[in-house]
């Protein structure tokens, strides 16, 4: 209790760091953000207006204090462009963004833990180098392209699946699941490819270690010392991936929702960039930030419970 007491400390300096990068966003834009957003043709008054509604006629430190107290208390602002509060806009969008990640996550770990065990255990013949053969592929094929070619042939060829959206109502609905499927590949193809190699690389390490030996020597079966040995030590480096790649899923979702018109977060910052909504833009990337900084911490907890070496 008190390291994973001492771990939630070690993140309060990265949190604080993700909040004053996304201040500073404003202020790294070149030219004037205001006159951006408002065009051309506003007057003098209109200016005034808005960097006073913004804070930006306050001196920097002051607007860094005033943007901590208000993240603190949940106000991120107000959109210029939806007309709502940014949080309001965010609470609507991320339960879509966290679906579609975890979905996406889900599938690669499926496919991927499977098809890296059994290169593992036949490495060298045909299934280890078809295996090899399908992750090179999905690590050379980005979202973006992978995304219309399985519109055009699952949803135009086939009809099997839905094109774009994510239904009516709720997620939770069973008939609105299988507009998860396509995006949910797309983003988690390229990470199925990356775990099926990690984990075929990690598991033929922990194969040639002495206490796998050991237990062959003591009459239990492959499987057994495969599943119950081997391979709970390897998956250490696969929970390092999936914590860093979770960001990365993030950051793919823009691509992602944006081809498949999904509601998420990622494509309300394409709006809020299109249409220079800097309250939203700061807002959606914070919550961004702070949600890939809780991953990680929930990945390194992680490791206490698969290696009971790192509670020491």
């Amino acid at each position: 209790m008190k390291s994973a007491f001492l771990r939630l400390l070690s993140a309060l300096p990265v949190v604080w760091l993700v909040v004053s990068l996304v201040f500073l966003l404003i202020h790294l834009v070149p030219g004037d953000p205001i006159q951006q957003m408002l065009g051309d043709s506003a007057t003098a008054a209109d200016l005034a207006r808005l960097r006073h509604q913004y804070g930006l006629d306050q001196p920097l430190w002051t607007q860094y204090l005033h943007y901590w107290r208000n993240v603190l208390r949940g106000n991120l602002g107000q959109s210029i462009h939806l007309h709502d509060s940014v949080l309001h806009l965010i609470l609507t969008r991320y339960p879509y963004t966290l679906a579609l990640t975890v979905c996406a996550l889900a599938f690669a770990v499926l496919l991927a833990l499977p098809a890296g065990v059994f290169a593992a255990v036949h490495r060298g013949r045909w299934i280890d180098q078809c295996i090899g053969l399908v992750s090179l592929t999905g690590l050379s094929t980005p979202a973006f392209a992978l995304a219309p070619l399985l519109i055009l042939f699952f949803s135009i060829r086939l009809g099997w699946l839905p094109v774009s959206g994510a239904g009516e109502g709720s997620l939770l609905l069973p008939a609105n699941w299988p507009y998860l499927i396509l995006p949910a590949f797309g983003m988690g193809a390229s990470l199925a490819a990356i775990l099926t190699r990690v984990i075929r690389s990690t598991l033929l390490e922990e194969l040639n270690q002495d206490y796998v030996r050991t237990a062959r020597a003591k009459g239990l079966g492959q499987w057994r010392v495969l599943w119950h040995h081997a391979l709970r030590n390897a998956l250490i480096p696969v929970v390092t991936v999936l914590g860093l790649q979770f960001g990365a899923l993030l950051a793919g979702a823009i691509v992602t929702e944006t081809i498949f018109s999904w509601p998420g977060l990622g494509r309300l910052v394409v709006t809020a960039i299109s249409a220079r909504d800097y309250a939203l833009v700061q807002g959606a990337l914070l919550c961004i930030g702070l949600t890939y900084v809780l991953v990680n911490l929930l990945t390194d907890m992680a490791y206490r419970w698969l290696d009971p070496r790192v509670r020491e």
